[in-house]
């Protein structure tokens, strides 16, 4: 059977605004699963109220994570060679939004009992594949919406978009729910009803935010194949682009490249708190509150950094976000005193946003249009398939030197590498032809 070939936006086409927009706001929409649900507040109720164990929660926590990381890493680029072959990818993306969304709400239901954790286990393992599955089909979509002379401001303008709704969405639920006497929904505190409560928040907010994406960000036309013809369509498309390969090298290597950084910076926000709590003696405020700051200026530096990766181009971007990620991360590692903790981590955080941002908008322009969805899943393979390297390595350096700084230190070598390879990727970013 041929492949299909769906086609894209049409070169020299007007952008269409209310598209762009309600696109650029579901990265607002979801920014509150990975903040609420992964990071701050759920994350801390598993171990504390579910395993009622901080150790036995955090390696049950790191496992539950690490399981999913497998299946999104495994699936990804299978799921967007099907999406490429049957040409929508609306129906994947609304469908994997609102398996997060449900999975979410069912969050509520989860007490603080150890008896809950298969229960805790499935749907935050269901919300996780949800949310990670539907940014794939999310980040495909920007290909065909901005005009790549733009490409860079609109991703740079929804990942500032993201960080900011993440940062709301926890200052509801923390001021909102948590640290409130304010009862108006008779939540009982006993049965941990306040912090409960700040899940369901995540699933209205997330569906009320994602529903402008739902209804005005148009879709490809349907290529004409049913599920079962587009699977086998999806895994001949994957299996020629293995064949193919050496045509996609710089592509390849940017893959490789961008796994290799965002370990690094996975691991940077995965310890950051450790470390800030262990050298600096930050209590868990002080930490939750640089958090909050970080995200913030992260937030800032994605939105300021959209016009420099219009005029210079994502790989031009992706370089020196990576130098100034690199250099901070150095004067974070050397300096003594919280105040100079703060001051190179708000330093830091600048160059966070810019890095994802640009990471993405530099995939949109180079991707093959009959490729773009595999592309993607490929995008999220690369920020799953090592993810465990970091962290592990952290784990050994420290236990070794008995030293956090000696331990953090190996965040540098991801980003160095990463930053060598991006090297030999070319400036200029044309998307490849179709085979």
């Amino acid at each position: 059977m041929p492949l299909q070939t769906p086609l894209p936006r049409p070169q020299g086409a007007p952008e269409n605004k209310r598209a762009l927009w309600s696109w650029a706001f579901y990265d607002w929409a979801n920014s509150a699963f990975f903040t609420i649900i992964l990071t701050f507040v759920f994350a801390q109720y598993f171990s504390a109220s579910v395993m009622q164990n901080e150790v036995a929660g955090t390696e049950a926590w790191g496992t539950i994570v690490g399981v999913s990381g497998v299946i999104i890493a495994i699936l990804a680029p299978i799921l967007g060679a099907i999406a490429d072959q049957s040409g929508r990818r609306k129906p994947w993306f609304i469908s994997f939004t609102l398996l997060c969304v449900a999975s979410c709400a069912m969050l509520w239901t989860i007490t603080p009992d150890q008896d809950q954790f298969w229960k805790a286990a499935l749907w935050v393992g269901l919300g996780t594949l949800g949310a990670e599955f539907a940014f794939i089909f999310y980040n495909s979509m920007l290909p065909d919406l901005a005009s790549q002379e733009r490409t860079g401001r609109w991703s740079g303008w929804a990942w500032g978009l993201g960080y900011v709704g993440g940062v709301l969405s926890l200052v509801v639920a923390l001021y909102g729910f948590i640290e409130t006497d304010f009862n108006p929904f008779n939540l009982n505190r006993d049965e941990a009803e306040h912090v409960r409560a700040t899940f369901v928040l995540v699933a209205v907010w997330y569906l009320v935010f994602a529903l402008p994406a739902f209804f005005f960000i148009p879709d490809r036309p349907s290529t004409g194949l049913n599920l079962a013809a587009a699977t086998r369509a999806g895994f001949t498309q994957l299996k020629e682009s293995i064949v193919h390969v050496r045509q996609y090298r710089e592509i390849v290597r940017f893959l490789i490249a961008r796994m290799l950084y965002t370990d690094g910076l996975a691991t940077i926000f995965t310890f950051g708190g450790v470390y800030a709590a262990g050298t600096f003696d930050m209590n868990t405020t002080e930490v939750l509150q640089f958090a909050i700051a970080l995200n913030v200026t992260a937030g800032l530096g994605a939105v300021a950094f959209a016009w420099i990766d219009d005029a210079l181009g994502g790989r031009n971007t992706i370089l020196l976000s990576l130098v100034g990620l690199g250099s901070s991360a150095l004067a974070i590692l050397v300096v003594d005193g919280a105040t100079a903790f703060w001051v190179w981590g708000m330093i830091l955080g600048i160059f966070v946003g810019p890095l994802q941002s640009a990471s993405r908008s530099h995939l949109a322009r180079v991707a093959p249009p009959h490729l773009q969805t595999q592309m993607f899943g490929l995008f999220a393979f690369s920020g799953k398939a090592t993810a465990f390297a970091g962290p592990l390595l952290v784990g050994w350096v420290t236990a070794i030197t008995d030293s956090q700084r000696w331990g953090m230190s190996t965040i540098l070598a991801f980003l160095l590498v990463g930053f060598l390879l991006m090297l030999t990727i070319p400036a200029t970013e044309t998307r490849k032809p179709d085979l």
